[in-house]
């Protein structure tokens, strides 16, 4: 039962494509969910890029933003490592020199690295 049924506000479902109530839609299924890419079958580039001001930041690159929780995994890496640190596409940055803690915990999650 539909919050509102049976009341003036009650708007019967319609799809997101096409506008059509869900019963007369005649759009393809929904795509499917992208599958998750296990951590063994990727290799994540490390390196150490220096910003103005001297500033050092970690930067992980070759995760796939499709197939991944880089999110999830952006703020365990800010946890462990004590720092900030976001996602800009593809590519996953911390504050600061944290190679080898970054190192470890990718690791340890499973993913092949290079350096």
């Amino acid at each position: 039962m539909r919050l509102f049924a049976g009341t003036p506000f009650d708007q019967p479902p319609s799809c997101g494509q096409c506008g059509e109530l869900e019963e007369d839609c005649t759009c393809p299924s929904t795509p499917t969910e992208v599958q998750p890419i296990p951590p063994a079958l990727q290799t994540a580039h490390l390196s150490l890029e220096r910003r103005k001001k001297g500033k050092s930041v970690t930067v992980i690159r070759g995760l796939q933003a499709d197939g991944n929780d880089l999110p999830r995994l952006v703020t365990e890496l800010k946890s462990r490592c004590g720092a900030g640190g976001t996602v800009k596409g593809d590519v996953i940055e911390i504050q600061g020199n944290h190679l080898e803690r970054v190192d470890e915990h990718l690791r340890l999650v499973g993913y092949r690295l290079k350096r």
